[in-house]
């Protein structure tokens, strides 16, 4: 099984950046992983924030492939504890995905057409977060999650 985060938005923060490559290539030790950072569109300051999610899910959608496990995150979605979510990224190699998709949506979150695509709507939090650290939380969380399952001292209960 092949691990896809996606990110519309800009390019990793600097500051960052390390950090989620550390993580990222933590999680290759488990999974093949990798990002795609979706850029917002040029004009994204002259669209209204309805035709703003309608392009970005346009973009979104070119990236998923029919057979891809969509993971939403947003902050309606369903909680998972860290184990919760290593037992949910084993049930997804258990019934054989081949591609399961994290998608951190744009600023004003994501167009019907991607909740509806989405197979399971997470929420990392009840807080907002700023793009880029979720972006990072999200990496270290899948990291995480691949320890636990692989019952590695990483994640202490």
């Amino acid at each position: 099984m092949k691990i896809q985060l996606v990110s519309v938005g800009k390019a990793h923060d600097a500051d960052l950046k390390s950090s989620i490559d550390d993580f990222s290539a933590r999680i290759k030790k488990y999974f093949p992983v990798e990002w795609q950072i979706i850029s917002p569109p040029k004009n994204a300051a002259l669209l209204s924030e309805n035709d703003l999610k309608k392009a970005e899910a346009a973009s979104i959608l070119t990236q998923l492939q029919k057979d891809d496990y969509l993971v939403l995150l947003d902050e309606r979605g369903k909680q998972l504890s860290s184990p919760e979510l290593a037992s949910f990224i084993q049930q997804r190699g258990n019934e054989s995905s081949k591609r399961i998709v994290f998608l951190i949506g744009g600023a004003f979150g994501v167009d019907e057409t991607i909740m509806q695509r989405a197979n399971y709507i997470w929420s990392l939090s009840k807080l907002v977060f700023p793009h880029q650290i979720v972006r990072l939380i999200l990496a270290e969380q899948v990291y995480r999650a691949c320890s636990i399952l692989r019952n590695e001292k990483y994640h202490h209960v």
